[in-house]
């Protein structure tokens, strides 16, 4: 059988190791746009604050690992264009232009997504960048100078954050501009607050509900124009998000869900026969929200994929679903979320209520160090768990997957009381944060 992957990041190059380690006698050509395979593409931000050494450390395989050793047809510089699903065919160009066409029995869809560039006046000029891949950051690294000093950040998600600490680091003066009232809008009002104080506390520059029209420069860009001003500027990062790299799926009539990613069943099936899509370009199921979603994150593909490439052999898995967890560091800060937020309840239409407490990694007596505010948000009538956000320093991270793995298996507020964790003072109270929220339910 012959087997087609497009794209060989997270998802694409989990499924052909999966084809591989389970069976025998089977054709793998993997299409990937760029020069590089299975790198952690979270990584990036790290590199440029020198916590990673170098962009080398986060591949994981290169193309020449695939091939001599897995025997996997890794075709590096090749950009899918069209595929035709009645004959089973893929057409797309090489690194030199030239046009090519690969027949398949099976498809793989795992070309992931791409930074959005709104189209703003100026948006060509040098000195802007998007960062999605290690091209994109030794980019930004070459351009990073002692005497360009000024960055302008247009974004407050995961990746504005986390480059604008890593700006920080490195010395240069930061303005990140987001045209929503706050940063990390994944998390409530109250504990945006949080961030606001924690990204000031470092001398990061806050222009928020303000909207970005464009750029001005000689070639390079010197300001950045919104509607409420025009800032100097020697280097500009937007990171607005991203959309999901399926334009050459568009004459097929394969069905798509939200922001344009392929919509796929449990086993990562799309609606055409014979193709499967994962990752960043395909939808998800939210196990709270109990219908389709898009979270694009390595997690879910790397998932996923393992997912696709085992369905494509017949050996028959599904995929059981997500609760939306993610976390990131910012600064001297954990931010830490799993399931709804109060602003996704309300849109879901669900009736909550919540609980917000304020509390600290180890016993009481031990540390006062490292606080936390935890809130947890469930449901009003039955008392299931609905999501929860915390931000703090040490222990926030055990505290959401603990949170995370409750709402897996649709827990309510009072079995969290009943769970066996662990305890000891440097670690915790004899009641968790997370217990002793529970325990303030109605």
């Amino acid at each position: 059988m012959d087997f087609v992957i497009i794209g060989g990041d997270a998802a694409g190059m989990s499924a052909a190791m999966q084809i591989v380690r389970n069976s025998e006698g089977h054709s793998i050509t993997v299409l990937e746009q760029g020069g590089i395979t299975s790198y952690g593409q979270c990584g990036l931000p790290y590199v440029l604050s020198g916590d990673v050494e170098s962009t080398e450390d986060l591949i994981a395989r290169d193309p020449e690992t695939f091939r001599e050793k897995y025997g996997i047809d890794v075709r590096t510089y090749h950009t899918v264009t069209e595929v035709d699903c009645d004959h089973k065919v893929v057409y797309g160009k090489d690194h030199e232009g030239q046009g090519f066409e690969l027949s398949y029995d099976r498809l793989l869809v795992a070309s992931g997504a791409a930074p959005v560039i709104p189209p703003w006046e100026g948006r060509e000029l040098e000195g802007i960048y998007s960062l999605k891949t290690i091209p994109d950051m030794k980019e930004i690294m070459a351009a990073t100078t002692k005497e360009k000093k000024r960055v302008t950040i247009i974004g407050g998600g995961y990746i504005g954050l986390e480059m604008a600490e890593s700006f920080v680091s490195i010395g240069k003066e930061v303005r990140l501009i987001d045209r929503g009232p706050q940063l990390a809008k994944i998390f409530d009002e109250d504990m945006g607050e949080l961030v606001h104080a924690e990204a000031e506390r470092n001398g990061v520059e806050l222009h928020l509900g303000e909207s970005v029209e464009g750029f001005r420069g000689d070639q390079h860009v010197q300001s950045v124009i919104t509607d409420k001003g025009e800032y100097e500027s020697d280097l500009v990062l937007v990171a607005v998000g991203v959309t999901p790299n399926t334009s050459f799926m568009r004459n097929t009539g394969v069905y798509k869900g939200m922001n344009d990613a392929i919509a796929v069943n449990a086993f990562m099936e799309t609606s055409i026969l014979d193709i499967y899509a994962a990752g960043d370009c395909a939808t998800q199921y939210h196990r709270i929200k109990k219908k389709d979603d898009y979270i694009p994150l390595g997690t879910h593909a790397n998932k996923q994929g393992q997912i696709a490439g085992l369905n494509m052999i017949d050996h028959r898995r599904s995929f059981r679903g997500i609760v939306g967890t993610s976390i990131l560091k910012f600064f001297d800060l954990t931010l830490a979320r799993t399931g709804l937020s109060e602003r996704e309840a309300e849109n879901e239409r669900i009736p909550f209520k919540k609980i917000t407490i304020e509390s600290t990694h180890a016993a009481g007596y031990y540390s006062k160090e490292n606080p936390m505010t935890l809130k947890i948000v469930y449901h009003e009538q039955t008392g299931q768990l609905l999501g929860a956000q915390i931000i703090g320093g040490q222990g926030a991270d055990k505290r959401i997957d603990v949170l995370a793995t409750a709402l897996f298996h649709e827990m309510t507020i009072d079995e969290l009381e009943d769970l066996d964790l662990a305890y000891a003072p440097p670690y915790n109270s004899v009641w968790d944060p997370v217990q002793q929220a529970a325990r303030k339910a109605d």
